[in-house]
């Protein structure tokens, strides 16, 4: 048996890197060629950008209107404004430290910018340009006035002290406090951005500029202007969403969420919210995972195993090898969801971070019986899966910038709370968090008509709502 997998693997391996099971290299369209020379070393936001154009090349090729839409993605692959800035900040040690900040503006048409800040080694301009580019039809398609952007800092917290963090998180909003309003621009919390940071950086921000209620940012405490349910809104929208994909294929035969098996990836606020909602909803949630690794839970995770591994997160900063005796799950080091070989696979539910879903594991997803991804992350299937997903139009597929949206949608409701001076009680936000994943799902189908993806339909419906708004503004014309 293990001979007859490591072949298959690697009969897998060379199919996708041979381009059989992927897409083409350097797809993106022949417009957007000084986009490719210009930013090549920018490879995760080309990919966004080449992921969005493949599925508008009907219109980008339409005889009436190509020239509009594609003079329209073209302005909208390139942010209205990026801010760059230097953090310093002194550790416990009294030793000074410098960071990187930065805002990156995407695009005011529809309102103002608003989108997530991210504190990880990882962070750099080309990282949050991707990250906002995706935010812009992401926020779109909610339907609320937003726009889009991102933001964020090369910061580490892991292992910082919550002194040490507090004084990055003051020194970075004593930069970004000058660019910020609650009718411009409006972060939230993204990795490593947590309500503590957000608070700390309300908290500066309040003291510079001596005005208090406006809501410059959200995912706040409830008792300094938050919204219910903020912390699990993205988990909980990316479950409800899920629900109604896989109710709307019943026809199909597709097997409910209930005492179906889901894997979840991940496990910060997205991965832990989304598992608690399927636990909820009869699921048998058999994953959750770190960089280190996987608990992989046989017989489904259990509501004490949940319990167990959010403290272990949100207020042990522990990892997942740490608690494998407090869970009844199995730990498998240096493993993901996608790895593990020996379960079947109903449902997946990447939450981690993007590209974690490659060709090579969907492949064997799928000879395991997969039947829907729903992105909990941005982007986290890279482009070949993509391709080898709309080779099995039988799979559902909603990418991040729909599934997700929850989390931004109920940000959104914190706006609308702050400028109102109320608060909606959780029952109200969760019916209003229902009703807006509907919403963004009716676009998704309606969008892609009868011979498209869902997949397509998210592009497509969120690429249009932005060019009509900028078309609207005087900012792009039909003819030039």
């Amino acid at each position: 048996m293990q001979i007859t997998c490591t072949f298959f693997l690697t009969v897998v391996s060379l199919l996708c890197s041979k381009g059989l099971a992927s897409t083409p290299v350097n797809t993106i369209p022949s417009f957007l060629n000084d986009l490719k020379q210009k930013y090549s070393h920018q490879p995760t936001f080309l990919q966004a950008v080449e992921e969005m154009a493949s599925s508008l090349s009907e219109l980008f090729d339409d005889p009436a209107h190509g020239d509009f839409y594609q003079r329209a993605f073209k302005i909208m692959t390139e942010p209205e404004r990026i801010i760059s800035f230097r953090v310093p900040w002194i550790d416990d040690n009294g030793n000074f430290n410098i960071n990187k900040g930065y805002r990156v503006e995407f695009s005011s048409a529809l309102g103002p910018y608003k989108g997530g800040l991210r504190f990880h080694p990882t962070v750099d301009e080309g990282l949050l340009k991707f990250l906002g580019f995706e935010q812009v039809f992401k926020n779109a398609l909610t339907g609320l006035p937003l726009g889009g952007g991102k933001g964020g800092s090369d910061f580490d917290p892991k292992n910082k002290s919550d002194n040490e963090i507090m004084r990055f998180c003051q020194s970075f909003m004593i930069e970004l406090h000058r660019y910020l309003g609650a009718t411009t621009d409006v972060p939230a919390g993204d990795i490593g951005v947590s309500g503590k940071e957000i608070g700390f950086m309300d908290g500066m921000y309040k003291r510079l500029v001596n005005r208090h209620g406006e809501g410059v940012l959200t995912g706040k405490s409830i008792l300094t202007g938050g919204s219910q349910l903020r912390p699990e809104a993205t988990g909980f929208g990316l479950v409800y969403i899920a629900d109604m994909a896989i109710h709307d294929h019943e026809s199909m035969n597709f097997q409910p969420l209930q005492g179906s098996n889901c894997a979840v990836s991940g496990s910060g606020n997205v991965a832990q919210y989304a598992a608690l909602k399927l636990l909820e909803l009869g699921a048998k949630v058999i994953s959750m995972s770190d960089s280190d690794g996987v608990l992989y839970f046989e017989k489904g995770m259990t509501k004490s195993d949940w319990y167990t591994i959010v403290n272990a997160k949100q207020n042990e900063r522990k990892r997942l090898h740490q608690i494998q005796d407090l869970v009844s799950g199995e730990y498998l080091a240096n493993k993901s969801p996608w790895t593990m070989q020996r379960c079947k696979i109903d449902y997946a539910f990447p939450c981690s971070t993007q590209n974690e879903l490659t060709c090579q594991k969907i492949v064997i997803m799928i000879e395991n019986g997969l039947l829907g991804v729903f992105e909990g992350a941005n982007l986290p299937t890279d482009l070949s899966a993509q391709a080898e997903l709309r080779k099995h139009p039988s799979i559902i597929y909603i990418p991040g910038k729909a599934a997700n949206a929850g989390g931004v949608g109920v940000s959104g409701f914190e706006m609308s709370q702050n400028a109102q001076k109320l608060t909606w009680n959780r029952e109200a936000v969760d019916e209003k968090l229902r009703n807006l994943m509907e919403h963004i799902y009716t676009q998704l189908v309606n969008a892609a008509g009868v011979d498209g993806t869902l997949a397509s339909g998210a592009n497509k419906a969120g690429f249009l709502r932005v060019a009509t708004a900028m078309k609207d503004l005087g900012w792009l014309v039909e003819s030039p």
